[in-house]
């Protein structure tokens, strides 16, 4: 069954003999307004125990308030919820506080997008998940201490006893996402709410969190409430998909109808806009000559026995109206390679031809527009600045161009004295974008300029970049960690791994024949929108771990 309503019959907790339980997360009608804003509108689910639901949807779709719900997060927050939210048998609006606490951490937990930001930076990780299992179970130190040990093991923290003194600094991200989940383990809920979970991690990283998340669902029957914006996450993670949309249910049923027949446009729309790895994209068109090329590019860091390679050895050229990707993972090297491309950053070996710094007619679109704009300057000041640099004094003159380039990129002209907060974010990097354009560029360096946003934003930032290529005849060099994307966007695509690439080639070439392990390690790792494909590649993963 797949209508806005439609619930499964393991969604509603059917056994075989025809008994339905009561359901592990009950639903009825959850609204949640703060202030004017209706954030959630009147939603209704079921959740049987030990099942997995996904609820997807874009930014402001209301999925994360309604996460927060179901551990009565908004209490004392000023947010106005009607409706009814049951977890484990529990009336959330109801309860008193002290029955909340017994709710949150032992019988439902909550694991978010940013582990820094649920993690205390001042104590050891076991310490902390000592202390929440103490104050749930009662139990005496050593036993709590015993028990963070046990559970960060349990999630592949490799040598869990001495790693759990570290503090969480000391832990990579996909580590310290691990230490999170151990935390809401400790006292082994019925229920683990997910939010996000992977959202800032590489496409490895991401699949390894996926694989535990599915495994401990296996071997403890916990239920699974998986918040995402990521469509292929949730294909091979849950049983049932709810797709929201400004804080309404558009589609609810089994992942694999919603995925392979959506009934709804919105669901509809919002699998066409996923990038998709096998699939080949159309050629820029006719390629020019070289703009840009490094020819052994290095940047070391530190000095001595502290200095890191950041990038060894980069050879590669850029030819004018084709888009070469560089893709991997974090610590790969490829921003810093981006950075020397455009003069930020000085090479300590090798050269850039074109050389000579900083190059007008080589401009940079940042990952994060927030950062990249200074937020006390309207956003047509901040693009009139390349204009300025270059000499133009005629105010006028200057005012017309932002406004064009504004017109350019899909936004009005009108806009050019707002600030950056009244933007969207996918409208804060078209002014980016206009920025970069300011100067006339030949080549434009994107840094991840799409991993920031949901997916159809991403997919009209990316059509808009391709658009402005055409037109302009401008070379792009396109730097992110997602394949799917960068297979999307790529004429070519040169692959690197610690610092070097290892792999480049035609993007079909690549993607469809990978030379090099590593590349085939990092495919195999992409979330599939088929969850018998995905259930297959989670079981390829699985044994070559095993091996």
């Amino acid at each position: 069954m797949s209508g806005v309503n439609g619930l499964t019959g393991k969604a509603l907790g059917e056994q075989a003999d025809g008994v339905v339980d009561a359901p592990l997360v009950d639903v009825r009608d959850l609204t949640v307004r703060f202030g004017a804003l209706r954030a959630v509108d009147g939603l209704s689910f079921r959740l049987a125990k030990g099942a997995a639901l996904g609820l997807v949807g874009e930014s402001g779709s209301g999925k994360s308030t309604v996460a927060s719900a179901l551990l009565g997060l908004h209490r004392g927050t000023g947010a106005t919820v009607h409706g009814t939210v049951r977890v484990a048998g529990t009336d959330i609006a109801s309860c008193t506080d002290e029955e909340l606490r017994r709710v949150r951490g032992a019988r439902a937990a909550m694991v978010f997008q940013d582990p820094l930001s649920s993690l205390d930076p001042y104590y050891a990780v076991g310490d902390q998940i000592a202390e929440v299992y103490r104050l749930h179970t009662k139990a005496p130190r050593r036993a709590a201490r015993a028990r963070a040990v046990e559970v960060l093991d349990r999630v592949g923290i490799p040598d869990a006893a001495r790693r759990s003194r570290s503090r969480p600094h000391e832990f990579s991200g996909g580590m310290r996402q691990r230490a999170l989940i151990a935390m809401a383990l400790a006292c082994e809920p019925e229920l683990l709410i997910a939010d996000e979970p992977t959202t800032a991690l590489d496409v490895t990283v991401q699949a390894q969190i996926l694989d535990l998340l599915h495994t401990l669902r296996e071997e403890t029957g916990m239920g699974l409430l998986l918040v995402t914006h990521d469509v292929g996450v949730a294909a091979g993670s849950v049983d049932d998909v709810l797709v929201m949309r400004h804080g309404r249910a558009v589609e609810h049923g089994s992942v694999r109808t919603v995925l392979s027949a959506p009934a709804q446009p919105y669901t509809r729309e919002l699998l066409g806009a996923v990038p998709r790895v096998d699939a080949p994209r159309a050629p820029s068109g006719p390629v020019g000559e070289a703009v840009l090329s490094a020819t052994g590019l290095g940047k070391v860091f530190g000095r001595g026995r502290n200095a890191v390679a950041a990038v060894d050895g980069v050879s590669l050229t850029v030819h004018r109206g084709e888009t070469l990707g560089v893709v991997g993972e974090s610590g790969s090297g490829k921003t810093t390679l981006g950075r020397m491309l455009v003069g930020l950053l000085e090479p300590s070996a090798g050269r850039i031809t074109p050389g000579g710094g900083v190059r007008p007619d080589v401009q940079m679109v940042f990952q994060d527009p927030v950062s990249s704009l200074n937020a006390r300057r309207s956003v047509g000041e901040s693009i009139a600045d390349p204009l300025r640099a270059r000499g133009e004094r005629d105010e006028s003159r200057i005012r017309e161009r932002v406004g064009e380039l504004l017109e350019r990129v899909g936004l009005d002209r009108a806009h050019y004295g707002r600030y950056p907060h009244e933007f969207s974010g996918g409208q804060r990097q078209r002014v980016g974008i206009a920025r970069a354009l300011a100067a006339e560029p030949t080549v434009v360096v994107c840094d991840e300029p799409v991993s920031a946003l949901d997916v159809t934003t991403q997919a009209q930032v990316v059509a808009l970049l391709g658009e402005l290529q055409r037109e302009l005849g401008l070379a792009l060099v396109f730097i992110a960690h997602d394949l799917a994307v960068v297979r999307q966007v790529s004429d070519r695509v040169a692959v690197m791994r610690g610092g070097r690439v290892v792999e480049e080639g035609p993007a079909d070439s690549v993607y469809e024949n990978p030379r090099d392990a590593y590349t085939r390690q990092l495919l195999a790792a992409v979330p599939a929108l088929d969850p018998e494909v995905a259930a297959e590649r989670r079981a390829r993963r699985r044994a070559l771990s095993a091996a």
